[in-house]
C-alpha cells in the first residue's frame, strides 16, 4: 500500500493552523461516513481545544481536548 503522500501533506499543512485552538462551531455535512457520526457531536466538540492532528492511512484524526 503507498503511504499516501497527500494526505501526509495536508495533515502537514493543516496542523499548524489547528493545533492549541478551540472549536468554535463543528458542521456535520455526510453523517455516512464509515460510521455513523453521533447527532451531539457538535456540541460536545464545541469550546473544545485541539491537541493533535494525525492520521491513519487516508483518515486524518483530530484530537481535542475532549479525547481522540
Amino acid at each position: 500500500m503507498p503511504e499516501l503522500p497527500e494526505v501526509e501533506t495536508t495533515r502537514r499543512g493543516i496542523e499548524p493552523h489547528l493545533r492549541g485552538r478551540r472549536v468554535l462551531e463543528f458542521r456535520v455535512h455526510e453523517p455516512r461516513l464509515r460510521w455513523p457520526v453521533a447527532r451531539t457531536l457538535p456540541a460536545e466538540l464545541r469550546g473544545q481545544r485541539i491537541l493533535s492532528v494525525g492520521r491513519r492511512a487516508k483518515y486524518l484524526l483530530i484530537g481535542s481536548s475532549a479525547g481522540p
